[in-house]
């Protein structure tokens, strides 16, 4: 296997769902630690990224804080509430062939396993419909309430 760097994991070419990353050209940059790499990949978000993290950001006012390139295990993930364990993942036409498609699914199979719920929408579904983005999200982040248990609630005498 040759030496790369995978776009979204900390691995280089022991990792079995790597691909080079064009934007770390090769091994270049094989050295950064996750959060170096997290904070570069801050820098270069796409314009559907950018559009997104600002609403994400307006959810602070309800207490719901995201990150973005947040640095999960050792992948990066676009958008990540911590605290409700939510990543959302905003991707391009580059996650349409099979090879990304497998890579993604396995990513999310294993943030599923760290206890993380994933949603996933393509550059253009953001770009194209924002308030229904937000309020897929918004949705994912309300806790529905769940009915009393039988024999819970209110009794009469």
């Amino acid at each position: 296997m040759a030496t790369f760097r995978c776009e979204c994991c900390m691995h280089s070419s022991e990792c079995e769902i790597g691909f080079p990353s064009p934007s770390w050209g090769g091994t270049k940059g094989g050295g950064l630690m996750a959060n170096e790499r997290a904070r570069a990949f801050r820098k270069d978000m796409t314009p559907a990224e950018r559009l997104l993290w600002a609403r994400l950001r307006e959810l602070k006012t309800r207490g719901l804080h995201f990150r973005k390139q947040a640095p999960i295990g050792r992948f990066i993930v676009d958008f990540c509430c911590y605290a409700a364990k939510l990543v959302v993942e905003v991707d391009g036409s580059q996650h349409a062939n099979a090879a990304d498609r497998i890579h993604d699914q396995r990513r999310t199979e294993w943030l599923v396993t760290q206890g993380y719920r994933v949603l996933r929408f393509w550059n253009n579904e953001v770009l194209g419909n924002l308030e229904g983005v937000v309020a897929t999200i918004a949705a994912e982040l309300t806790p529905t309430p769940t009915p009393p248990h039988t024999g819970e609630g209110l009794t009469t005498h």
